[in-house]
């Protein structure tokens, strides 16, 4: 048994790479191209030796702080070029290697350029909106506005433009910071301010004003009928423009307070209409010249972004991948000689190969003198996990991989989730027709794969394209299944051939209510039409889907207890063959695996014996006469061996502890665990303080596995029960599907199409096709993806899987992701 076991070809995927700890020695001149190198290649985990040290303390803090800060300039440069609407495509030349201090000097300035634009830009946007905000008062304002000899202004109020040069722009004053100057015939004459205000905050504004000159004032508004560009975000707002008629020097210095506290601009407005159209005309000379020189300014620094967003692309690559090289020699310590450094990893068995040929094109690169010096270690550590996986299996493994890593060379249950999975899944969705539907999204994302890859989507999209292939395998499993059911949006079609029933007569009317009989061989393929809509079709589906979900959950829970068996005899642990498998088989074979039996002779018979009885009695009396409801000779002898070898079993299940007491065993392993005496050599005294060697192997306690065989012993006998019961999930689902779409279809879709009126129909065509999009496919599909999840997390992998392991995360620069910086 054990030569035929043996020359099973592997299976790729069943178990985990080979891995190795290996140690490199690296001359401090390379060590730079050698860990680039082998980031470009992807195959080996670095071990922090730095563990102890703050990212502070360790060696290369200084480059990595460099890098976060050209990091920081990049993320820059991106948000303005998004925030001024370019799209700057890299070039497709090919473009010389940059040094990281060329890059980092250029970066600052080209920084210092656009911030000086940027400020620039800004002064010259806050003088232009202040203009328009005077022009628009000005325009607004004139209409409360009424020429009286009582009240002169006593000097003329004037536009007054200085300007001074710096650096080739040209800065206005403030319009704020010129006074208007009124001067009234006599102190108690009327007076007024005209100004605007954002829209939000009249109401209040208004109060405001009323409350402090206690009502002794005049406030006339009206809409600015022009946005105004708010500098701060960039937003348009809405303002209002306002005139306050009040009298007193009191008055007037509360509501020039309240207008500075509520952000209001005050803009000074000539009484006489000759001035107030001179005054606009210099105004709108002014915004022309401004709105030239914004323009110039706009193009100037789209330009400098223009060309920082060719290689905007390529630099964020490469100070990503720089800051990930210094990150990793920061996990490396300095030999004593401060001349080479010293690191270790894990890599695959497969993998020594290419990096020994990496590290030495690094070597030769670099024109170092001295070669890296690349050796294996003997690790006691467990390794980290690894499955190559390709497109197809990847989603299946991140299934697996969210309940918990596989230990290293444990059994992978992605290999049969490959299908065990869909398939479950479309025992409880079984509907050609839904399947279909599923088929068609599924086809949609593969044939959009090479776009949508290369995309940023969101993360329910992004979930839906990386299962696209678990939904093309759910959607196809669910055709198969809807064929077996016959059911197409829960209507049956004789596609594989004629009913075997037909009406009992020739006079009756209802075949559906007065029954049917067989007058020919049964229907080819899956589930026979004519049971659709019959007095008997609920009984039969019920237990056709009840009895097939024991079946497929006894079969998957069997799977899962053979792959106990092939970990056990991987890791070369005998007394988990001896004192696990063979009990748990004979338990769950001697009970449930029985009632498998006698449900497929049920079958294949046409008997009519009650099962129930049949196994309560098993263990009730198991010497007692069946009669009616035995199905094959030899049962009763048969079923009592069967109550036999179950209750030894128990026991048998639970002793292995006593057993290996007294066996004199010292060193033996269990479940893949290593136990033993702890002992010293001349090597463990020679061991590196980093080595993986300095980890002391695990002593052995007896109570600790007493008490774990006995907890597992009986957790395993509850859980045969509650797990085939918890396979009944699957006849639950699948009916309760099937009568939804029912229901759906009867009750609103032939329902509405009963009437003659065309709106009728089309609302009841609507409704069905929105309780079969969002209820039948997507509420439906999300609880059966959620049931099948369960029952291969807990019944499935529950009888085989640890799931203690962790991932090998190799450096790579394929795997570093914008997040990382």
């Amino acid at each position: 048994m054990d030569d035929f076991l043996d020359k099973l070809p592997e299976m790729d995927l069943m178990r985990s790479e080979k891995m190795t700890l290996v140690q490199l020695i690296i001359p401090v001149e390379s060590a730079h191209r050698c860990v680039t190198y082998l980031g470009e290649l992807g195959l080996l985990q670095f071990r922090d030796l730095n563990a102890d040290k703050s990212p502070f303390q360790r060696t290369f803090a200084t480059q990595v702080k460099r890098c976060g800060e050209m990091s920081r300039k990049l993320r820059f440069f991106k948000d303005q070029i998004d925030k001024a609407g370019l799209r700057c495509l890299p070039r497709h030349e090919l473009e010389p290697d940059i040094e990281l201090g060329d890059l980092e000097r250029q970066l600052a300035e080209h920084e210092h350029e656009v911030l000086e634009m940027n400020s620039n830009s800004e002064k010259l946007r806050l003088t232009y909106n202040e203009l328009l905000e005077f022009k628009i008062v000005l325009q607004k304002a004139s209409g409360f506005l009424v020429s009286s000899n009582a009240h002169a202004i006593g000097d003329e109020t004037e536009l007054h433009e200085s300007t001074y040069s710096n650096n080739g722009f040209i800065e206005n004053s403030s319009l704020l910071e010129q006074e208007m100057r009124h001067e009234p015939l006599n102190q108690s004459g009327l007076r007024f301010i005209s100004g605007i205000i954002n829209k939000d905050k009249l109401l209040k504004f208004e109060r405001m004003l009323f409350r402090a000159t206690r009502g002794n004032m005049l406030f006339n508004q009206t809409p600015s009928d022009e946005e105004i560009m708010d500098p701060s975000t960039s937003e348009m707002v809405e303002k209002i423009v306002f005139v306050v008629f009040f009298s007193g020097e009191q008055a007037r210095t509360k509501i020039l307070k309240i207008c500075e506290a509520f952000g209001a601009n005050c803009y000074p407005v000539p009484e006489d209409t000759t001035k107030q159209r001179q005054l606009t005309r210099e105004v709108l000379s002014r915004l022309s010249d401004l709105e030239a020189t914004l323009d110039a300014g706009t193009r100037h620094r789209n330009n400098a972004l223009n060309a920082v967003g060719y290689s905007l692309t390529k630099w964020m690559t490469t100070v990503r991948r720089e800051k990930a090289v210094y990150d990793t020699l920061n996990m490396l310590n300095f030999d004593v000689t401060k001349k080479c450094l010293v690191g270790e990893g894990w890599c695959p068995t497969f993998a020594k190969t290419q990096i020994h040929e990496v590290l030495q094109r690094a070597t030769f690169d670099s024109n170092s003198q001295v070669g890296v010096i690349f050796h294996v270690m003997q690790a006691v550590e467990s390794p980290p996990t690894y499955f190559r996986t390709n497109k197809l299996t990847n989603a299946f493994q991140e299934i697996i991989d969210a309940y918990g890593v596989a230990r290293y060379q444990e059994a992978n249950p992605a290999v049969y989730s490959v299908v065990t999975y869909p398939f479950l899944f479309a025992v409880m969705f079984g509907d050609w027709g839904h399947g279909l539907c599923l088929l068609l999204g599924a086809l949609y994302l593969l044939a959009r794969e090479r776009k949508l890859s290369t995309q940023k989507l969101g993360s329910f999209m992004e979930m839906l394209f990386g299962g696209r292939y678990v939904i093309l395998l759910m959607a196809l499993f669910s055709i198969y299944c809807g064929l077996i059911y016959n059911e197409f949006f829960s209507v049956p079609f004789h596609i594989f051939g004629g009913s075997a029933y037909r009406c009992r007569d020739t006079t009756c009317s209802d075949a559906y209510t007065t029954g049917l009989v067989k007058y020919r061989d049964p229907y080819p393929f899956g589930v026979d039409p004519s049971w659709r809509g019959s007095r008997t079709e609920l009984p039969y589906l019920n237990s056709l889907k009840m009895k097939m979900s024991i079946l497929l959950g006894i079969a998957q829970m069997n799977l899962g207890l053979i792959l106990s068996f092939f970990n056990a005899r991987f890791f070369g642990s005998s007394l988990d063959i001896r004192y696990q498998f063979i009990p748990q088989m004979i338990f769950l074979n001697s009970l449930f695996g029985y009632l498998s039996l006698l449900i497929i002779i049920k079958w294949c018979t046409g008997s009519q014996a009650d099962l129930y009885h049949v196994m309560i009695y098993m263990f009730l009396s198991p010497t007692e006469e069946l009669g009616e409801n035995e199905l094959f000779w030899g049962q009763r002898p048969l079923q009592a061996r069967f109550c036999y070898c179950l209750w030894h079993s128990l026991p048998f299940h639970g002793c292995f502890s006593q057993n290996l007491l007294h066996s004199g065993k010292f060193t033996w392993r269990f479940q893949g665990r290593t136990y033993g005496v702890l002992g010293t050599s001349e090597v463990d005294l020679d061991v590196e303080p980093d080595s993986a060697r300095g980890h002391q192997e695990e002593e052995f306690n007896f109570s600790e596995i007493f008490v774990h065989q006995l907890i597992h012993s009986i957790e395993f006998v509850l859980g045969s029960v509650s797990n085939t019961a918890s396979y009944l999930r699957l006849w639950a689902l699948s009916l309760a599907h099937s009568e939804l779409s029912t229901v759906f279809y009867e009750k609103v879709l032939l329902l509405a199409w009963g009437y003659e009126n065309i709106l009728i129909r089309l609302i009841g065509v609507v409704v069905f096709a929105f309780a079969t999009a969002f209820i039948l496919l997507m509420m439906e599909t999300l609880s059966a993806f959620l049931h099948a999840l369960r029952l291969h997390w807990v019944e499935f992998m529950g009888k085989f899987f640890h799931g203690d392991g962790y991932k090998f995360k190799p450096f790579s620069f394929a795997l570093i992701s914008d997040d990382d910086e």
